[in-house]
């Protein structure tokens, strides 16, 4: 008999509809990383990247009889989630020009970066992420967010057209104007690759997860430490 965790996405939401809510747990899993980075672009600092995600689960499963199927669960999560660090960032006054680029370059820490990294590399080093992160961090949110769907998460055009709730042309535009801002010498110059972008690793995953559950009043989750045989995290190992 096949694992729930092996279910597609809408088999999964009708389970959980039925009253199975601890399979809520596998949809978390499957886009904990990709929540994470897409509102990391717009609250730019971990732990409220991390409250407004609880808070996007909890609207999610709040609401999950609303999900008509007509868009992917996934995009319609993405949705959730980006609404609410919009709100998030409105509520605290901090919302950024959409056409001005900060000019950062004296703040982004350039010590230890070396054109010599091997580029096969798996594992890099802080101070080589920061470079990236901060160059990310310096571009106005709008940019920003269509380079990490289209580019750090691997989404096609349509579907962070959708996502974003603009059209396919205005990704195209924006992930143009990202690519330029963020100035290839900078990724040249660090050895970097874009999928290294704001990492999400396993005990954060854990984390969501179980404040999530607590919030939701949900039984403790069936896999508090991320131990599954490869069906969670699979993409984050």
């Amino acid at each position: 008999m096949p694992s729930p965790a092996s279910f597609p996405d809408e088999e999964v939401v009708r389970r959980v509809r039925d009253g199975e809510s601890g399979l809520f747990e596998i949809l978390m899993r499957r886009y904990n990383r990709r929540l994470y980075r897409t509102v990391r672009t717009i609250v730019k600092e971990d732990d409220e990247a991390e409250d407004v995600m609880q808070q996007a689960y909890v609207n999610a499963y709040t609401h999950l009889e609303q999900f008509a199927g007509r868009a992917r669960f996934s995009t319609w999560l993405t949705r959730i989630a980006l609404h609410e660090a919009l709100l998030r960032v409105r509520r605290g006054a901090r919302m950024e020009p959409l056409d001005a680029m900060k000019d950062k370059n004296d703040e982004v820490p350039t010590d230890g970066v070396t054109t010599a990294l091997n580029p096969e590399e798996e594992t890099l080093t802080g101070e080589l992420r920061v470079v990236l992160e901060s160059s990310l961090d310096a571009i106005p949110e709008i940019y920003r967010s269509v380079f990490v769907l289209r580019e750090v998460e691997g989404l096609d055009t349509m579907e962070t057209a959708e996502c974003l709730g603009v059209s396919e042309d205005t990704v195209k535009t924006r992930l143009h104007r990202a690519r330029n801002l963020l100035r290839a010498e900078v990724f040249e110059r660090a050895g970097l690759t874009s999928s290294e972008v704001f990492r999400f690793h396993l005990t954060r995953c854990d984390r969501v997860v179980a404040q999530v559950f607590a919030r939701l009043k949900f039984p403790a989750p069936a896999h508090p430490h991320c131990d599954c045989p490869g069906e969670f995290c699979l993409q984050q190992r």
